[in-house]
């Protein structure tokens, strides 16, 4: 039995077996910190949506504990995922979020969210001057 070959002289097509691979591009320096945002802004935000729905000690539905049971991890998944111009933004807004947020609920649940806040403010800096 005979494998079929190219013919001799020709090069073959990118992605096909034998071919070289083309090296992925690098992460940048922001994506460590953004995604570790997102597992801890996530983290956080089930530990207030377990808090909000208990009966055991039940969180009061304010605005800071809705605020931190609602956007800190999808404007965390934006940030993190998100394209070029969308990102930025979404960093900012997640960071104003989370400040809000920890500020309302300062003594209650708030304080788990500061190594989310720590963690999405440096990679939306870093992202920030990754992009001029």
């Amino acid at each position: 039995m005979t494998i079929p070959s190219a013919p001799a002289g020709t090069t073959p097509v990118a992605g096909t077996p034998g071919s070289p691979a083309v090296p992925p591009a690098p992460a940048p320096p922001s994506w460590a910190w953004r995604r570790a945002a997102l597992i801890l802004a996530g983290a956080a935000q089930l530990i207030t949506i377990s808090a909000l729905v208990t009966s055991d000690y039940p969180l009061a539905a304010t605005w800071w504990s809705l605020l931190l049971g609602i956007a800190p991890a999808p404007v965390a998944a934006v940030a993190a995922f998100g394209p070029a111009p969308v990102n930025r933004l979404a960093g900012v807004a997640g960071v104003l979020v989370l400040v809000a947020g920890i500020a309302g609920g300062i003594v209650h649940i708030g304080v788990l969210f500061v190594p989310a806040l720590v963690a999405l403010a440096v990679g939306t800096v870093k992202l920030w001057g990754e992009q001029r």
